[in-house]
């Protein structure tokens, strides 16, 4: 198991359920985070995501003014916003598998299906902090690699759409710091 510093991170829950952002701030707390900011609309949220520098952003799926889809998308957007590089964990009770692709292909990084329990969100956060995904940037898509799983003997054609990948790689978050969070904000 992979041991977090919950403690240094910071957290922006966008869900239009007060009740499952109660549930999911508890859950915060209990893992040791101090910091978690909350927003019940996706307009709501973007603003938060832009003045408050949250380290990981959990999302809900159906939200008013933007989803989360829509959200997602926005914070991705390499020019004009805060950090187009964050974890985004989506929480929703929408699973279907052309709903999964679609948020992949949006630029979520986790997916987490509602109900949620305290073990499949730590694993969650744990997995976006301690392994980050390199991040592909096409003409048609930016956000966290979506080939999980790699065939290094794979001779094919590329698969990739979009023109040429370009691959950013990401640094944990164990080993950097919330520049925001260490100015005292």
């Amino acid at each position: 198991m992979v041991r977090i510093d919950f403690n240094r991170l910071r957290f922006l829950v966008i869900d239009d359920n007060p009740h499952m952002r109660r549930i999911i701030r508890t859950l915060l707390h209990g893992l040791g985070t101090r910091d978690v900011f909350e927003a019940d609309d996706g307009a709501t949220g973007l603003d938060a995501f832009t003045h408050n520098g949250p380290d990981i952003v959990l999302i809900d799926w159906a939200m008013p003014v933007f989803d989360g889809l829509e959200l997602t998308k926005m914070i991705r957007e390499t020019e004009g916003t805060a950090n187009p590089y964050v974890p985004i964990i989506m929480i929703t009770g929408h699973t279907e598998k052309d709903r999964v692709t679609a948020a992949r292909d949006a630029g979520i990084t986790e997916f987490l299906a509602k109900p949620i329990s305290a073990k499949a969100l730590y694993h969650r956060i744990a997995n976006v902090v301690a392994h980050p995904r390199p991040f592909i940037k096409t003409k048609t898509y930016f956000g966290p690699d979506r080939r999980r799983n790699t065939n290094p003997s794979y001779a094919g054609p590329e698969r990739r759409t979009g023109g040429r990948a370009e691959v950013i790689r990401q640094q944990s978050l164990r080993e950097t710091t919330n520049p925001v969070a260490a100015k005292g904000h």
